[in-house]
């Protein structure tokens, strides 16, 4: 399928990935049309951080994925879903998994009821790596069981099975994009890179983490958004779960040492109880099988971790960036 003039919609566009996914796809000429979380105070999220000349090309549309009437008039139109708007944050999971049965796998329900409603040509389901748990075997590919280790994971699983369902049911043309760890500029500090950066460079000399042992396969978010469009362009991926990811991992405590090097070198890693995951909920191993991804499109990731970092690095390190972050309370 060529992109190029098709009318898409991304859900989650107000959020990390979701920007940084609606660059790209300004870039490769699409109509793009975006999801955002409708609030009081009219906040487009990081859209708002875009340049004019990019934000005049996108039709916004505020709405709430739970709300099935909100997602029929947002996608009515639409040739191509993104399906992204997702909570994500495996903590607050704990503490209110209600929100994310009803956003995560409802929400999701949604969208698919309404991309078969209005017959749209594709749609790419965002899944995550923490659906597969700690790894059985490594690298781990598509085939490798499913294990709800949180809350998240386990909404996130609901929500791959409904679509699943829908593309066997309905044969609803479905793609399930299954990316691995995704950093790079705009990032929430609830994730471990962010959280890394912003307290060096408010000059602590000990970071705070949680475990620092567990390994992770970590991506730049540009080259996630190469792998969502060559997963949508391609016709023999309707169907299938297909893996994003690096096949290269790091623990996080080699990851705060890489980082550190790179703002304070004098600056330890600490370890906090409040910011461990219950024991039998830590995912302790995530390494990519990338082979599928490959065979259907050639996707393999171009920037090294080095250099995703520098380049993350380089985006907080500007003041308007890192004053949006609040360094001094631990990020749910």
């Amino acid at each position: 399928m060529d992109l190029k003039n098709k009318k898409v919609l991304i859900t989650g566009a107000d959020g990390f990935l979701g920007s940084h996914l609606v660059e790209s796809l300004l870039d490769e000429n699409c109509q793009v049309k975006t999801f955002v979380f409708y609030n009081s105070f009219n906040s487009w999220g990081w859209l708002e951080t875009l340049p004019k000349n990019k934000l005049k090309n996108i039709e916004i549309f505020a709405g709430d994925i739970r709300d099935p009437n909100g997602v029929r008039s947002a996608i009515k139109g639409v040739e191509i879903v993104f399906h992204l708007a997702a909570l994500i944050a495996i903590p607050y999971s704990y503490h209110s998994p209600d929100m994310y049965v009803d956003t995560n796998i409802k929400g999701t329900l949604n969208i698919l009821q309404a991309c078969r409603d209005f017959n749209v040509e594709r749609i790419i389901v965002t899944s995550t790596s923490e659906v597969y748990g700690t790894a059985r075997y490594v690298p781990i590919d598509e085939k490798h069981p499913l294990q709800p280790q949180s809350p998240y994971s386990a909404t996130k699983i609901g929500a791959d099975a409904i679509a699943e369902s829908f593309y066997r049911s309905f044969d609803l043309p479905v793609i399930i994009a299954r990316p691995f760890n995704a950093y790079g500029p705009r990032q929430s500090a609830r994730a471990v890179i962010p959280t890394i950066i912003t307290q060096l460079l408010n000059d602590s000399k000990e970071i705070k983490l949680g475990s620092i042992h567990p390994t992770r396969d970590f991506n730049y978010v540009q080259d996630i958004c190469k792998g969502f469009i060559v997963i949508a362009k391609c016709d023999k991926a309707i169907g299938k779960v297909v893996n994003i990811g690096s096949g290269q991992e790091i623990s996080i405590g080699e990851l705060a040492k890489i980082i550190i090097k790179q703002i304070t070198p004098d600056a330890r890693v600490g370890s906090e109880d409040i910011r461990k995951r219950p024991d039998k909920s830590e995912v302790e191993r995530l390494v990519c099988d990338n082979r599928l991804i490959q065979g259907l499109t050639g996707w393999k990731a171009e920037v090294s971790l080095e250099e995703g970092l520098l380049k993350t690095i380089e985006w907080f390190r500007k003041k308007e960036n890192l004053n949006r972050y609040k360094k001094d309370i631990y990020n749910v």
